[in-house]
């Protein structure tokens, strides 16, 4: 049959191109030596010294530098957007970035009502600040809890803390019949101006970021073993210290001294061509064939890759010249090869398929009995005869083309 005869051929980590039906092996881009027999990674040469692409830092603002293959690249900090080159932005910095209905918090757009307001009371939202209120028929502290309002019991002592005048983040205690305010635990100002420590990282010092409201060193727990921390316009920035290389996210090591040179193989790359083997005597590459293998090196061959390059009476078979006769006839068949295909033929005295089995002509005395269109049998080579309604109709035996009438041919 006509088969692709790449597979098997090439090496690991060789590809496999078939060129006027031989089958032409290459080494992948970054390996070297005889794709025949397996490729190898090429060895990178030492050079004077690591550059560090990413120090200085070519990134803007909110934007870090990491290191791959020699080259630096930058990104964005994660919740940050822009370019990072000219510098990276969150999704916003004061409320007015917001809409009216959301708030700036942990430079997001988010609802400030989740948390604020008491049990039973409603929030709504009112040019970015969260305002508590009881529902109807609701009365008492919004920031605190609202209550069913009783419709006959008598007119309690008033509350000078409900409503709250303390305004958002902030508390309200009676004292004396008197409101007195201060603002809620980690908020900062004087009520009713209570706000958190921070909401965007800009009303922080230049060496802390805005974390959970509240103004942190953004650098424990980010980056990786050995790394240095350098806190620049409130964004960590990680660096391997010097005398170290490696990724500053996840670990730095210590560098380590350059190889010692190492003896060059004159088999690597390999001179002998395709279907060769090299040896090293005495720091000299010795070329031969491989096994199965004609010709010398560079010109090595196989005995044959298709029928014609062999004699008429044999067929190529595994890149070898062979007799196709053995096992392609059935019993008491006899086989010839002609044009390097298999013919089989029933021995004297025997009929049938010669391809599955012959059988023993049996004797009959002659009569008048019916006639047998099969026998003697008029089709040609490699096609067989089957008797239908008292007539002969010939076909090729499987795998088998052509007029069965006059001879069937293999497919190649």
């Amino acid at each position: 049959k006509c088969r692709d005869p790449c597979p098997g051929s090439c090496g690991i980590y060789a590809t496999c191109n078939t060129v006027k039906h031989v089958p032409q092996c290459v080494c992948q881009n970054g390996y070297t030596g005889d794709p025949f027999s397996g490729c190898s990674l090429i060895q990178q040469i030492p050079t004077e010294g690591p550059k560090m692409p990413c120090n200085p830092s070519p990134c803007g603002a909110n934007a870090i530098c990491k290191e791959r293959n020699g080259a630096g690249s930058c990104s964005c900090l994660p919740e940050y957007f822009g370019d990072p080159y000219t510098g990276c932005r969150p999704e916003c910095v004061t409320n007015s970035d917001c809409d009216r209905s959301k708030s700036c918090m942990n430079n997001k757009c988010r609802d400030p009502c989740p948390g604020v307001c008491g049990l039973n009371a409603e929030c709504r939202v009112i040019n970015h600040s969260p305002s508590c209120y009881c529902p109807v028929g609701y009365t008492g502290d919004p920031t605190l809890s609202c209550y069913i309002q009783p419709l006959l019991d008598p007119e309690p002592p008033s509350n000078p803390c409900v409503p709250s005048p303390c305004g958002p983040y902030s508390q309200c205690r009676p004292v004396n019949n008197h409101a007195v305010c201060s603002c809620q635990t980690d908020y900062i100002g004087t009520p009713p101006a209570c706000r958190p420590e921070c909401m965007v990282s800009s009303e922080c010092p230049q060496d802390k970021a805005c974390v959970r409201k509240k103004c942190i060193d953004p650098c424990p727990g980010t980056c990786g073993s050995n790394g240095r921390c350098q806190v620049v316009n409130h964004s960590p920035i990680c660096s391997c210290p010097p005398g170290y290389n490696g990724d500053p996210f996840v670990r730095c090591f210590k560098e380590q001294p350059p190889p010692a040179d190492v003896p060059t193989n004159p088999c690597v790359p390999s001179p002998c061509g395709p279907n060769s083997v090299c040896r090293e005597i005495g720091n000299t590459p010795a070329c031969s064939c491989l096994d199965s293998y004609i010709g010398r090196p560079p010109n090595c061959r196989p005995e044959c890759t298709i029928n014609a390059e062999c004699p008429g009476n044999l067929a190529c078979s595994k890149e070898r010249c062979k007799d196709p006769c053995p096992g392609s006839c059935g019993i008491y068949a006899s086989c010839i090869t002609i044009n390097h295909s298999p013919q089989c033929n029933c021995e004297p005295g025997y009929t049938g398929d010669p391809f599955a089995g012959c059988s023993l002509i049996p004797q009959v005395v002659p009569t008048e009995g019916p006639k047998m269109p099969c026998n003697p049998s008029p089709c040609g080579a490699n096609a067989i005869c089957k008797e239908r309604n008292g007539a002969g109709s010939c076909m090729c035996l499987p795998e088998y083309f052509g007029d069965p009438y006059t001879g069937c041919r293999p497919e190649c």
